[in-house]
This record gives C-alpha cells, sequence and structure tokens, in this order.
C-alpha cells in the first residue's frame, strides 16, 4: 500500500462542498487532500437548475437568513467569476388563483433589499399585453413581475475552486474512493482506492466528509461511526428542449400545487426546464427522469406558454439528487435548503449536510471556522475577496475581455471565442497557447471543441473520459451529431 504521507485535512467528496472546503483551507495555510471517486462535479452539483440565486420561494417558509446569506453571496460570486457566472432577468407572470399580486409585490421587495443588491438590477412591473416579454405567454395572463438573479456553469464552478485549490498547495485525487477511515495515535489514517484498485493511505489531524448523498455511507460504511443526523433525498430533474421565446430572459412559472417551474434560455438556442421535487430512496447513481415528472414539466410550462410543448420536443434530460438535510418536514418543497455540521470526536469528522450551490462559499468558510480548535494558527477567513481562475476580467468584463481577446486572436471564430472566455476567462490563453491560425487548435471535433481544448481539460482538468469533457467541463456534446461525439470517445 502505498504511503501518501500526512496532512492537515482531507476531505471527502469532489462536488462543490468539498471543493469549496478544499479551496478555502488550502488558502488559510493547510495542508489538504481531495479524493472524490467519480470525476468532480460527477453527481449533484453537475445536475443542478444552473442558477446562483436566493430562493425566491423560501421566503414563503421563512427562511430568511438562507435568502438573505443566499442573496449576498450572489454578489461575492458574480464579481469573483464574471466568466461562468452572470445576471438573468426572470419574468414571473402572475397567476390571479394562488399567490395574490400584492404578496408577489412583497416578496420581490424584501428579495430586492434583504441581501444588499448592488450589481443587479431590482424588480419591476410589466404589462404583458404590452412589454416584449409576454409575447411568448398567454393572452390569460396580463400581469408579470421581472426580478434578477444569476446563472451559473455548475459544473465548471467546481472544477475552478478544485483548480485554486490545486494551485494553493491542495492535492486533488479523483477517481479515488475514501474506503476506510480510522483514528489511530490521535490521527485520521484514510485508505484510499484507485480506479484500477491500487490502495494508498493519507494520515490527516482532521476529516471531511462532504460526499452530499452518500454522506451516511461516508460515516456508517467508510468510518464506522453513527451520526443523529439524517439526510433526505429530494429528485429533481430537468428537460431541456429547442428554446422557444425570443430574448434573452428566463420565466418562472407557478404551478397549481404552489410551486414553481424555471424556463430557463440554456446554451444559445435552448431551454432548460425544472426542476421537480420527490423524494428519492434509491441509490443516488442510478437516479433517472420518470415519464411522470417529463409530463409535469410540460404541463406547468403549457398551462403559461403560447407554443405548446409536446413530449417529443423534449431532447434530453438529466435528474439529481439533492442531500437535504432531514428537518421532519413533510412537504419535499418545505424540507429546508440551509446547511448543517455534524463535528464528532478528536481528531474530528466534520460532516456536511445540506447545503445549496449558492451558498457553497459561505458553508465553506463556516465549515473551517468550525475547525478552528484543530487548527488554531491557520489562516483568516479569505474566499469572500477571492476571484476564482480565470475570473480577473478586468473593468470591461466578460465584453471587454473578449473584445480583447478577438483582436489579439482575429482568427478565432466568434464562437469558439466566445466559448473559450465563457468557460475559461483569461485561462483562455493557455488553450490557444501559441496558434496563430485555426489549423494551431488542431483537429475540429464538433461545434466549438478542437484537440487543443481536449488536451487542455486532460491535462489541467482532471478529465479522463468524453463524458467529462463533452457534459461537465463544457456542454459541446449537446451540439454535436453521435459521430461527432463518438470521434471524442475515440480519444480515450
Amino acid at each position: 500500500m502505498k504511503d501518501l504521507g500526512k496532512v492537515d485535512l482531507v476531505v471527502v467528496g469532489g462536488g462543490i462542498n468539498g471543493a469549496g472546503i478544499a479551496r478555502d483551507a488550502a488558502g488559510r495555510g493547510l495542508s489538504v487532500l481531495l479524493c472524490e471517486k467519480g470525476d468532480l462535479a460527477e453527481g449533484t452539483s453537475s445536475r443542478s437548475g444552473k442558477l446562483i440565486h436566493g430562493g425566491l420561494r423560501y421566503l414563503e417558509y421563512y427562511e430568511f437568513r438562507l435568502v438573505r446569506e443566499a442573496l449576498i453571496e450572489r454578489e461575492v460570486l458574480l464579481r469573483a467569476a464574471p466568466h461562468i457566472v452572470w445576471p438573468m432577468r426572470f419574468v414571473l407572470p402572475h397567476s390571479p388563483e394562488q399567490r395574490p399580486a400584492w404578496l408577489v409585490r412583497l416578496g420581490l421587495f424584501l428579495y430586492d433589499h434583504l441581501g444588499g443588491r448592488e450589481q443587479l438590477p431590482g424588480c419591476r412591473r410589466i404589462d404583458l399585453r404590452r412589454d416584449p416579454e409576454g409575447k411568448a405567454i398567454k393572452d390569460d395572463y396580463t400581469l408579470a413581475f421581472e426580478y434578477s438573479d444569476c446563472w451559473v456553469d455548475d459544473a465548471r464552478l467546481v472544477v475552478l475552486n478544485a483548480l485554486d485549490a490545486q494551485a494553493k498547495g491542495a492535492r486533488i485525487l479523483t477517481r479515488t474512493a475514501a474506503t476506510k477511515a480510522r483514528r489511530v495515535n490521535g490521527l485520521w489514517e484514510v485508505e484510499l482506492t484507485g480506479r484500477d484498485g491500487e490502495t494508498s493511505k493519507v494520515t490527516a489531524k482532521a476529516l471531511v466528509n462532504a460526499s452530499g448523498p452518500w454522506v451516511e455511507n461516508v460515516i456508517n460504511g467508510v468510518v464506522g461511526a453513527n451520526s443523529a443526523r439524517r439526510v433526505r433525498l429530494v429528485k429533481g430533474s430537468h428537460i431541456i428542449v429547442k428554446k422557444f421565446w425570443e430574448g434573452q430572459n428566463a420565466y418562472l412559472f407557478q404551478n397549481h400545487d404552489k410551486r414553481v417551474i424555471f424556463v430557463n434560455p440554456y446554451e444559445g438556442n435552448k431551454a432548460l426546464i425544472g426542476t421537480t421535487d420527490i423524494p428519492y430512496e434509491g441509490r443516488a447513481e442510478d437516479v433517472t427522469i420518470g415519464e411522470d415528472e417529463i409530463e409535469y414539466l410540460l404541463k406547468a410550462v403549457n398551462r403559461y406558454s403560447k407554443v405548446q410543448l409536446k413530449r417529443s420536443d423534449v431532447e434530453t434530460s438529466f435528474s439529481g439528487v439533492r442531500p437535504l438535510y432531514d428537518d421532519n418536514a413533510a412537504n419535499p418543497s418545505a424540507v429546508t435548503r440551509d446547511y448543517v455540521f455534524d463535528v464528532e470526536g478528536a481528531p474530528p469528522l466534520l460532516s456536511v449536510f445540506g447545503g445549496k450551490i449558492t451558498t457553497y462559499r459561505k458553508l465553506a468558510e463556516h465549515a473551517l471556522q468550525k475547525l478552528r480548535p484543530t487548527f488554531p494558527a491557520m489562516g483568516a477567513d479569505w474566499t469572500s475577496g477571492g476571484a476564482l481562475p480565470g475570473g480577473g476580467l478586468g473593468a470591461g468584463g466578460f465584453a471587454g475581455y473578449l473584445k480583447d481577446l478577438t483582436a489579439r486572436h482575429p482568427w478565432l471564430p466568434a464562437a469558439v471565442a466566445r466559448h473559450y472566455v465563457r468557460l475559461y476567462g483569461t485561462l483562455s490563453e493557455k488553450i490557444i497557447g501559441d496558434a496563430t491560425a485555426l489549423s494551431g487548435l488542431g483537429q475540429h471535433l464538433g461545434d466549438t471543441l478542437y484537440t487543443a481544448e481536449v488536451n487542455y481539460l486532460r491535462r489541467h482538468e482532471w478529465a479522463v473520459s468524453a463524458e467529462d469533457i463533452l457534459y461537465r467541463r463544457t456542454k459541446t456534446g449537446l451540439h454535436m451529431t453521435e459521430a461527432e461525439r463518438k470521434a471524442v470517445e475515440a480519444l480515450f
């Protein structure tokens, strides 16, 4: 068995919470090893609704602290990663038989003022009979409200946190499962198993369990301990169709069951529709969308949209399992999206229950504060002002940096340049390298994908399969033919 030596902190789980904790800890001067049994963001963290948002509907459940924290974090992430986080306007048609207009307006007033909004415009009233946002909406609806939130490339957010953690000294091991962890002589001794079956061990002063839906599996199976806290698995599914309205705004539709459905522009010419909220009791690895969920989402959209979507319009779909902290709420939609820590024993085991992608940075900061008794000499909180890799776009922001990149490389097709800046920001130059013509990017594999980008992702971002590249590091797989996707698979 290979000995990987001693570190301060071992983090189990390569989703957004694990990557965020690893980054925060490494930036405080701690030695960190993160292990993930699959790919980074392979589970819940790549199957979200792709939103950085305050959680407008959480106000109905009096989650004011969570909403305030999320709204503050929205501003922080918009500054830290303007290449993968950007503003989006949401149009909420008013449905009189559900929430009264005054209640919606009050909720939006709170939404505008709870979190110290700085960069985003406030809400406004829309006349659907006159304003262009109403063209796609049935004539039955005349009033709407428009408000701001943000879009995020969720899988890339995870990767960028891992990249920053690595740049600060952390070791990131993907396709490496924590198979056994025991307390030995005042330290954690953690056994790791790679995808080739090779085993290794590492010792650590503290162990963080950020394994999301598998948090109880790690506590019970890997550590052999117990916890009074429980995780509640809730399935959320999305469908993807062709975009059926003009403009870049998104829609938020209230359904008959008082849930809300997001209809967001996605990947240029597509629409992402979701999500569902269904109790889930199977293996997280096996989660798939059900026909009942597809029907539910189509029906919710068709209630408002002039274009009536059919089952055949669904191009693809995905499902994820939200590992929510079990607060015994009867309604899955009412289960808190807040996070809870379980800190047990010495050396400590810190397990993360719940959380949402918007508040991952604050969750990581709170986790390290919980571990301060073990690491009294570690650095202070720092991530609220730290840019993520590629995020330093300058005063001109995304548009300004894109213009500069295009000026430096006039041979680069506009779609490719935009793709690079949107995913990699200032790291785009690492892909382009010393290329002076399109041929310098290597073989064109389909859509905006060239072998130069594949090589970069394999070399620098832990990509080891076509799926890692086509659906997590990028979304180019959604725009390619089956033959093109197979050609990418042949590279591995």
